[in-house]
């Protein structure tokens, strides 16, 4: 059995970096266990870490989810990130919204109250990430530049992608328009969709596009960003790591012919 075991945003790891796999739960444990998709024939399921478990006891070590990105398997990771956003849910959805009376589980994903029986489920917040390209006159792709910003929200000096929530009433696309325009004061078109990637910081999706310069000189909403620019293939600055879907955006357009 795999344990996925959180406190909080935490995941429990064993000494070398890897998931707990035993028959029975390496720490004591609160609330209801979330069974998960089975990893390689074998089962996994989510808890929450009760306080004062005796982590270090156990010979477990705790990780903040995203650093875990480097540590896990790709497979383990993404099943950590449902793992959280499972129990991200049962921690946040206690009690009914309309009625105030306690809510309990429904389903392995969904929760019903038990007074007037409203039935939710867990719930993303998307947002989109775009790469602008602008074009060469000459057509040459070694000449071609793309937009990167640094926010001021950024831990590192990195620069990265226009990104932004969708809002109530717009489309994906409609989004994308907005966000660029808001934050560079640029015109673009061509969109195209090109990745997604599931982004449980606690419970998001990233919709992934690229598209081209139409218009205008860039004006940066200072309040959000702190720089920016256009760069060419060989005069990038340091860009986002790899667990990101910005990086993995970059690469794409890098890899292009």
């Amino acid at each position: 059995m795999y344990w996925f075991l959180f406190d909080g945003g935490d995941i429990m790891l064993t000494a070398d970096g890897h998931i707990p796999v035993c028959d029975t739960c390496p720490l004591p444990t609160i609330g209801e266990a979330y069974p998960l998709p089975s990893i390689q024939g074998q089962k996994a399921i989510a808890y929450h870490v009760a306080a004062g478990a005796g982590i270090e006891t156990a010979g477990l070590q705790r990780q903040g989810l995203r650093a875990s990105f480097y540590t896990l398997s790709h497979e383990e990771y993404r099943m950590a990130g449902k793992a959280r956003e499972l129990l991200h849910f049962d921690a946040t959805h206690r009690f009914c919204s309309i009625c105030g009376a306690p809510m309990q589980r429904a389903s392995d994903i969904s929760k019903r109250c038990t007074a007037c029986g409203r039935e939710i489920w867990p719930s993303l917040t998307v947002a989109i990430i775009v790469l602008v390209r602008k074009p060469h006159p000459s057509g040459r792709r070694e000449l071609e530049e793309v937009l990167l910003v640094h926010a001021r929200n950024f831990a590192g000096n990195f620069y990265g992608l226009v990104a932004g929530f969708v809002e109530t009433g717009e489309s994906l696309e409609e989004c994308l328009q907005r966000e660029v325009m808001e934050e560079t004061g640029l015109h673009i078109g061509n969109i195209r969709y090109r990745a997604s990637q599931p982004w449980p910081y606690p419970s998001g999706l990233m919709v992934g596009y690229f598209a081209d310069y139409i218009s205008g000189d860039i004006r940066l909403q200072r309040e959000e960003l702190e720089c920016g620019g256009w760069f060419t293939r060989d005069n990038l600055p340091e860009i986002p790591g790899k667990m990101s879907l910005a990086r993995q955006l970059i690469d794409l357009w890098l890899q292009e012919e």
